[in-house]
């Protein structure tokens, strides 16, 4: 028995755990020195001296991690867990897992490449990310890659996200910033929703998008005696999760008035480990938007299709664990939520299934299998 069991399962979120030399090792020559740098910062959380170098578990390990059967989710997380930094690894994990496919992206890279000092570095830095994460998904069919590239130059991005999929990676990650200075709704930027649409290729946000943490001065309330989650790898405060997700709903929400949904049909887009709590109410305050404001601003009257119709259509989002999907649906669409195991993150929990299906139980049988296979395919069609 696999840990999906019975279930059909595609899973949106999960991640590799990068080595040391993740970005470097596919770093262009003239790159590389500047590269080199860029993850220093963000993996002093772990202790890697036993993997760097190795590429693998050893066999001894790997025996012992998929000894764990159904119960991998409940087993060791980040680099010790089965299949975090070797593709072949994580195609036993899925094995036992079983999930049908899995969405992978890395775990520390995306601040350091989108916040890099230069554009041209971001763009060196992104395709040498682009090539790693293909070299780990190229060992199983069923891994899902996602590439990384910034929309700053329009011409740049057009290049990096071509070449990404031409490596056979199946989605990009974007930052949730306005692109060079720009609406994401702006012209420059329309030949990128097109060649997206064109190629069938999603556009992610993702934690990572934009700082993880809100700005220190919220975090000064005087009492330096007071514990804080912050810091490590990935680890938020309790402050920074009640806004993580603003600059996404920002993203979204410029991207719908602007009407990039409406001239790219085929557009897709996902929203993911950013929670999804606050996608209805999104969903209202667009429709309020255009209606209210369709005088004042004309083409918001020339939409075909109402914001709520274009997001339901075209966009997904993955909740947190301890969200209530059930509730989620009955305030907008089952069409738009998606399952995610965070694999192996810790924040995905010993039992991510056993947590949806809880929040799901209101759910009919039918609306449970959009949130768990089908809604995915809206991303990534078999």
């Amino acid at each position: 028995m696999t840990y999906a069991g019975n279930r059909r399962i595609n899973d949106a979120d999960s991640h590799l755990m990068e080595l040391p030399d993740f970005l470097t090792r596919n770093a262009d020559p003239e790159h590389r020195q500047a590269i080199g740098g860029l993850l220093d910062r963000d993996m002093g959380f772990f202790e890697l001296d036993a993997y760097a170098g190795q590429g693998s578990h050893t066999p001894e390990r790997r025996t012992e991690l998929a000894a764990l059967g159904e119960n991998l989710t409940r087993g060791p997380k980040w680099h010790d867990a089965l299949g975090a930094f070797n593709g072949s690894e994580r195609g036993g994990a899925l094995d036992l897992l079983g999930f049908e496919r899995q969405v992978i992206f890395s775990s520390f890279c995306a601040r350091p490449i989108f916040s890099a000092d230069s554009v041209p570095l971001r763009y060196a830095a992104a395709r040498a990310h682009n090539r790693s994460m293909a070299e780990f998904c190229a060992a199983d069919r069923r891994l899902i890659g996602v590439a990384m590239v910034t929309l700053d130059e329009p011409e740049l991005a057009l290049a990096e996200i071509d070449a990404a999929l031409d490596l056979g990676l199946g989605a990009v990650w974007i930052p949730a910033d306005p692109p060079g200075g720009r609406s994401p709704g702006h012209p420059l930027h329309d030949p990128v929703w097109a060649l997206l649409a064109e190629r069938g290729v999603p556009f992610l946000l993702h934690v990572g998008s934009d700082d993880l943490s809100i700005p220190d001065p919220w975090i000064n309330d005087g009492r330096p005696e007071r514990k804080s989650a912050r810091g490590g790898a990935e680890v938020i405060g309790s402050k920074d999760l009640t806004v993580i997700h603003h600059s996404a709903h920002r993203f979204i929400s410029v991207l719908v008035l602007d009407g990039v949904l409406e001239r790219h049909l085929q557009l897709r887009g996902g929203v993911i480990e950013l929670g999804a709590g606050w996608v209805p109410d999104m969903i209202r305050r667009l429709d309020h938007a255009a209606a209210i404001w369709a005088r004042s601003e004309p083409h918001l009257a020339e939409m075909t299709r109402t914001p709520g119709e274009q997001v339901r259509e075209q966009l997904r989002f993955t909740p947190y664990p301890f969200e209530d999907v059930g509730q989620m649906v009955s305030e907008s669409f089952p069409e738009l939520y998606l399952f995610s195991s965070d694999y192996p993150h810790a924040e995905g929990g010993r039992d991510p299934i056993g947590r949806f299906e809880r929040s799901t139980e209101r759910l009919s049988p039918a609306e449970r299998e959009l949130f768990f296979h089908r809604n995915f395919e809206t991303l990534y069609p078999p």
